[in-house]
């Protein structure tokens, strides 16, 4: 005999909530798409590039400043001019996407780690350990984000030499943003578990003699990833910016190794000569890319808690 009941069909990410506020979000999906754009093309920059422009001997200094659109002294055709040192600028703007993003992912991946960490261990355990945490956290705040990355940045320029310095001057930074930004997430995932550990669950994998350690990230972390995610997706937007600050102030990426604010540092210093393009066409990829991320992030944070859609 057949069996005449019909077997449904298990439920995949298109069936979820998330994807349905997302394909009925278009303000979302430009924010994606622009976001996409953006990493691709940082990530395709060895290859997507007309010109290399991280080896300074082939920088052609005759072709420098030139206008967009422009074609130099040996034929090469530069789409939107070149720099001061004769770099061709989409190409240096495609490698300092490259450069801005890793610095961003990397800075927020381990404030994300550091925070995480020290709120589960603070929530979960409390007392002296809690308490410890928490007062550090609140150090941390009482100095700009800015202030403790110029800090760190200041004083590993003290124990290096310049050369070690340049080698490894985006890991500098990326410590540096990642010191500024852990306090976020300390604070945030120690308030939920505080309200995780004495939930059903937690209790009834405590009587089944279930560890501690794999109460923690197998039990109560999966719970609070959500609004860890909105930090995460908005404090991208803000790691990328404090990156092109210092690069801005001149203490970020070497001289040879383009990134957006070290772009628009040197085409602030022809601004007013004209050359606007060096300054102005770095900046604008800059707005899209944190404008894309922050919009993102608030969509993101409206999808995983409609209540609080509009604030």
């Amino acid at each position: 005999m057949t069996d005449s009941v019909a077997t449904e069909r298990a439920p995949t990410w298109r069936d979820s909530d998330l994807w349905f506020d997302f394909c009925r979000s278009p303000v979302a999906i430009g924010a994606v798409a622009v976001t996409l754009l953006l990493f691709v093309t940082a990530i395709g920059a060895p290859w997507l590039a007309p010109y290399n422009v991280v080896d300074p001997p082939k920088f052609n200094v005759v072709d420098a400043r030139l206008v967009p659109g422009a074609t130099g002294l040996f034929g090469d055709r530069y789409l939107l001019g070149t720099d001061p040192q004769g770099r061709d600028l989409l190409s240096a703007m495609m490698y300092g996407l490259r450069t801005s993003l890793l610095v961003g992912f990397g800075s927020i991946c381990l404030a994300a780690l550091v925070g995480i960490t020290l709120g589960l261990v603070s929530g979960y355990f409390g007392g002296f350990i809690g308490a410890a945490i928490m007062r550090i956290a609140d150090v941390q705040l009482s100095f700009p984000a800015i202030l403790v990355a110029l800090l760190i940045d200041g004083i590993t320029r003290t124990v290096m030499t310049r050369d070690v310095h340049e080698k490894l001057a985006v890991p500098v930074l990326i410590l540096a943003i990642a010191a500024s930004y852990w306090v976020q997430y300390a604070r945030t995932v120690r308030s939920l578990v505080l309200v995780e550990r004495d939930r059903e669950y937690v209790l009834a994998a405590k009587v089944t003699g279930v560890g501690t350690g794999r109460i923690l990230f197998s039990h109560i972390l999966p719970n609070v990833t959500g609004p860890v995610l909105v930090i995460a997706t908005i404090n991208l937007s803000l790691a990328i910016l404090t990156e092109a600050t210092l690069s801005f102030l001149g203490v970020g990426v070497p001289p040879g190794q383009p990134s957006l604010g070290s772009l628009v540092r040197i085409g602030n210093e022809y601004l007013f000569s004209g050359d606007w393009w060096i300054s102005i066409l770095p900046g604008a990829v800059l707005v899209a890319l944190c404008l894309a991320v922050n919009l993102l992030g608030d969509w993101l944070r409206d999808a995983l808690n409609p209540k609080l859609a509009g604030t």
